[in-house]
């Protein structure tokens, strides 16, 4: 029987039979209603907003109705009495109300802002296009790469050969690839930074391997004779004219000691006292990998290398090929009417004559053009002077190359595609970003 309260009705109904209905069963009826339409309505609205736009617009409408149901509830309660002192309180309350929902709003305004550069800053920091967007530093240094350009330009040529897969995109596909090429991480780290097991990671890189190596192998190719001849630098056309066809050397990547004897003894190099792998690599007058054979036992000789590796095949008469002095092949190369030049040997002579003097310079001075590539080659990619495991020198299924001859030939594509170490670029061959 409290009379102040708004569900008040008088026990006698004074000649009345129905029961008037009070202000807050309308006021349910009218929020239950507006429930029923909120998931068509929302559908409705939320078609085309971003998914930060329809969070937003659910916020806001939320605080919008619990606003409107203070002051609805309240407002009737005010009627009920007629006493002046109950109705300045109930504004009150209303103004108190009102007070709270702007603050509340405010509160949430901030917080959807907070959210917005939380968003921005983690955006950032993901491993994707965006992080290295307009940071040529970045680029070079996660991935070997000149510039962002080049590295987009690498992506639009295999994103449609790489693997699908669930957890990563293909840029980061990609991106995963070159930086364990480039900075030789653990696997381990790696998959803390893409949130891959290590399995998918090593599937991944894999995969993405053969991928590079099938579209991007062709880039390590022997020019044609009047290409060389159009490039060749002066240095070169002063000693030798423009008959220098190619510069050979070899390099070696230490290994992991095999179990069966006889690979142990064809990977032992005494020259590193380890076991490696060794390749013959060949490069232009002008600074670009033109040749890079499969992968040799240490054990095995530049000579014996040389005369099986197929780079003699694509000697033409005439061509002049600069080498050190351990490659023995001035026979070898004769027979395909080629000439070959290395320093004069000092062994046994007390003092070289002048022409020897001369003509060992400008071959040593020339000569020195390849090792320089290859030290590039093995700085930009610090995967190279890592211990590879034995798992890496088994031929792929149903092919005759090894994961690490991919590897290696890959490392030289993306040698290629940076400036050479050779010829300065000219002022009109800068990077446009």
């Amino acid at each position: 029987m409290d009379v102040t309260n708004p569900d008040w009705a008088p026990t006698l109904h004074m000649g009345h039979d129905d029961i008037p209905v009070s202000d807050s069963d309308r006021h349910a009826r009218r929020m239950q209603r507006k429930r029923k339409r909120a998931p068509i309505a929302g559908l409705m609205i939320d078609e085309g907003l971003t998914e930060e736009q329809q969070q937003n617009h659910h916020v806001m409408e939320a605080v919008d109705s619990s606003c409107v149901g203070q002051v609805e509830v309240d407002v009737p309660a005010a009627n009920v009495d007629g006493d002046g002192s109950e109705s300045v309180t109930e504004g009150q309350g209303q103004t108190k109300d009102c007070v709270c929902s702007e603050q509340g709003r405010a509160e949430i305004n901030r917080l959807l802002e907070e959210n917005r550069l939380l968003r921005a800053q983690l955006q950032k920091t993901e491993l994707n296009e965006t992080f290295l967007k307009d940071d040529t530093e970045k680029v070079r240094y996660y991935t070997g790469l000149h510039c962002y350009a080049v590295l987009m330009s690498l992506f639009s040529t295999v994103k449609d050969f790489l693997p699908i897969s669930k957890k990563l995109t293909g840029f980061q596909m990609l991106l995963l690839t070159l930086m364990r090429l480039r900075l030789d991480l653990p696997v381990q780290h790696l998959c803390h930074l893409f949130d891959v097991s290590h399995k998918t990671l090593s599937s991944v890189f894999a995969d993405t391997i053969d991928v590079l190596y099938a579209r991007l192998g062709a880039l390590v190719h022997w020019p044609e004779r009047h290409c060389l001849q159009a490039t060749m630098p002066p240095q070169f056309t002063e000693a030798f004219g423009k008959r220098v066809a190619i510069i050979v050397d070899s390099f070696e990547i230490r290994t992991e000691r095999p179990s069966n004897l006889k690979a142990r003894a064809q990977t032992y190099s005494h020259y590193k006292g380890t076991h490696t792998i060794k390749y013959l690599i060949g490069i232009t007058p002008h600074g670009a990998i033109s040749f890079i054979s499969r992968g040799w036992g240490g054990r095995a000789s530049d000579k014996h290398i040389t005369e099986r590796c197929g780079i003699l095949q694509k000697l033409l008469p005439g061509d002049v090929v600069l080498a050190d002095r351990g490659f023995d092949i001035r026979d070898a190369v004769g027979m395909m009417c080629a000439e070959v030049k290395i320093p004069a040997f000092t062994k046994g002579y007390c003092q070289l004559d002048a022409r020897d003097v001369e003509q060992t310079r400008a071959t040593a001075h020339l000569r020195i053009h390849v090792e320089r590539v290859i030290g590039s080659l093995r700085n930009k990619f610090k995967m190279l002077h890592t211990t590879m495991p034995i798992r890496l020198l088994l031929s792929c299924e149903g092919e005759d190359t090894t994961l690490l001859d991919k590897i290696v030939k890959v490392c030289c594509v993306f040698v290629n595609m940076c400036p050479s170490v050779v010829v300065k670029p000219g002022p009109n061959d800068t990077c446009s970003c």
